[in-house]
């Protein structure tokens, strides 16, 4: 699997997103991908309970762990790669989490646009 660019949404280079909780498509602290990534997992999320709900409502429990895929559970305040397509689901139902947008990567901007990524930005 090749890693595309390490380009954030600013056109800067990507910064870490979390390294604990340990994230990314690549369990390497980033929002990085590459064409297996069929999620998108680009955009650097901070989790919030209504989020967390949201995400286990729609199918995609992200705060129960998961001892044997080596997954803690998230919990609000956590950052974490989250699908791109999830975020604009998030957005669209009105319970989208912030974003770090200098650890978003440029992927994301497939699938979201940065005016809806910058409405949600994170202050750093």
């Amino acid at each position: 699997m090749q890693k595309q660019d390490s380009i954030n949404v600013l056109g800067n280079v990507l910064a870490p997103c979390s390294r604990d909780p340990l994230t990314g498509f690549f369990r390497d602290g980033a929002c990085n991908t590459c064409p297996e990534d069929q999620g998108s997992h680009t955009v650097c999320a901070v989790m919030t309970a209504e989020f967390l709900a949201f995400s286990k409502y729609v199918g995609n429990d992200l705060s129960t762990p998961r001892p044997e895929f080596d997954f803690p559970g998230l919990k609000p305040g956590d950052n974490w790669c989250l699908c791109a397509g999830r975020f604009l689901q998030a957005h669209d139902e009105g319970c989208a989490p912030k974003v770090n947008l200098e650890a978003t990567h440029q992927g994301a901007l497939e699938v979201v646009s940065l005016d809806i990524l910058t409405l949600h930005r994170a202050e750093n």
